[in-house]
């Protein structure tokens, strides 16, 4: 590595998050050039920079957001900000094969640096052409709602920003990514992301990409099962070149559809595809998936992602302003990053309604606005107890805790416990198996309740829409707790 490039790369870690770093700038290469562009006619210390990146959507990047930081850091270590040029290396003619097996030394090569966020378009095209799997998102770039350039890395997702970005490099040492975490922390974003550089990056005739829910997939199968169409719906998926499928632990139980997910992805494997899974559980804690489907999970790279520290929150605070084209205070952005610190989500939900109600009002924002908006959609800023779980629960529900804790199977009773178990996972620390242990119950049955009452709200049901109403009200209480 140029010597210069390294010097300015340390400066560059002091002030930028490391995953920026890792995944961005340890990818370039560098060449320093005395003279600067102009030659004779440059002053005494001018000089240029040349930085090469592995592709166009990292060179690009590169320019758009570290421009600034690059020249300062530059200008820190020779004394005066270079001439900077950023551009993509020439794109490689090698095709694809099969990924290396899964080692230690394979994923150290690959995850922890990060290098190339996206291979050329001819390392990730295959010679088919085929049409889009119907009932799957819209693959054109405008259709996908996230991607890599507005998410924010911290030490709570790293790691899985990481390992996302790799699944778009012909050298990944895996063909299959895991990513689990509770609700609204940014698995769904990464799974955008991928498709979306995918898109970007490559001949859409020729790259074949489906996008959708598992439930989606489910229902897509017994249709075909139905009509006989198994033929076509297996042409579709197993000739995939990327299968994005979201909410894998929907799947529990269903036997078939499970058998027909597994043949797929022995499938597109087999011919050197790629897949990328979102649960809200760990591919061991997927009660009802048969054990065959949970090991090729396994085989792949399962990457969690946690709760943002403050750092990170306000870091997300900030970007969601910039992106909303609202000036944030100091002091608002501290509060908001204190009292929300859980679901990413409501924390980006909050900067979008004082972005609103200060234009709608004509007034800046401030202390007094943002506790209203903290008040009307954010849940409190510490962790829900167990303790505190339970009393909001059965005040909402008009419950003793003995009765929260029964063996009783009177709806009621159910939807109340399911409620428990569900606030206990999206807002606390607590494993499945903690949680089964308080209310004297296997984890499989705190599986079975949370994904029962998932369902049930993401369907909006009347009973669906009372639940999410009812989940709603527990959140904003416990602002008061």
């Amino acid at each position: 590595m140029n010597a210069t490039w390294s010097q300015i790369l340390l400066q560059l870690r002091q002030s930028l998050p490391e995953g920026v770093c890792k995944v961005w700038l340890e990818p370039l290469s560098a060449d320093v050039k005395d003279g600067g562009p102009g030659g004779a006619d440059e002053a005494a210390d001018a000089w240029e920079l040349r930085l090469t990146a592995p592709n166009d959507f990292v060179a690009a990047w590169v320019r758009d957001r570290l421009r600034q930081p690059i020249l300062q850091a530059a200008a820190a270590v020779r004394g005066v900000a270079p001439a900077l040029t950023v551009q993509a290396a020439a794109a490689s003619a090698k095709k694809p094969g099969l990924p290396e097996p899964l080692t230690p030394e394979t994923l150290a090569r690959s995850l922890p640096t990060a290098p190339a966020v996206l291979a050329s378009s001819s390392q990730l095209t295959l010679p088919v052409h085929l049409p889009r799997v119907e009932g799957a998102r819209p693959l054109n770039i405008q259709g996908w709602k996230h991607s890599f350039e507005d998410f924010v890395v911290g030490p709570c997702n790293q790691l899985a920003h990481a390992a996302a970005c790799n699944m778009l490099q012909t050298s990944a040492p895996v063909d299959m990514l895991f990513l689990c975490s509770s609700a609204g922390l940014g698995k769904t974003h990464l799974t955008q992301a991928v498709g979306k550089a995918l898109c970007l990056e490559a001949d859409k005739r020729s790259v074949q990409v489906a996008y959708l829910t598992a439930e989606e997939f489910t229902t897509q199968f017994v249709q075909a099962s139905k009509f006989g169409n198994m033929g076509d719906f297996k042409e579709r998926f197993r000739r995939l070149d990327m299968l994005l499928l979201e909410d894998v632990h929907f799947l529990r139980n269903k036997d078939k559809t499970q058998e027909e997910l597994l043949a797929t992805i022995k499938a597109l494997q087999d011919r050197g595809g790629r897949v990328v899974l979102t649960s809200s559980f760990a591919p061991r804690d997927l009660a009802g998936v048969d054990s065959q489907l949970v090991s090729r999970f396994c085989s792949g790279f399962v990457a969690s992602i946690e709760r943002p520290n403050k750092d990170t929150r306000l870091h997300i605070l900030h970007e969601k302003a910039r992106r909303s084209c609202v000036i944030l205070p100091e002091n608002v952005a501290d509060m908001l990053a204190e009292r929300v610190t859980g679901d990413v989500r409501i924390l980006e939900s909050c900067v979008h309604n004082l972005a609103l109600k200060a234009r709608l009002l004509g007034r800046p924002v401030n202390e007094e606005m943002a506790l209203e908006v903290i008040r009307s959609v954010a849940r409190s800023n510490s962790e829900l107890s167990l303790e505190a779980v339970v009393d909001l629960v059965c005040r909402s529900f008009q419950l003793s805790p003995s009765q929260l804790a029964s063996r009783s199977r009177r709806q009621d009773l159910v939807v109340a416990r399911n409620t428990a178990f569900y606030l206990l996972r999206k807002h606390t620390d607590m494993t499945l198996e903690e949680i089964g242990e308080r209310f004297n119950r296997r984890h499989s049955t705190v599986l079975k309740g949370i994904t029962g009452l998932e369902r049930e709200m993401s369907r909006q049901s009347p009973l669906g829409r009372q639940i999410t109403h009812t989940v709603g009200l527990i959140e904003r209480r416990s602002l008061n707790a």
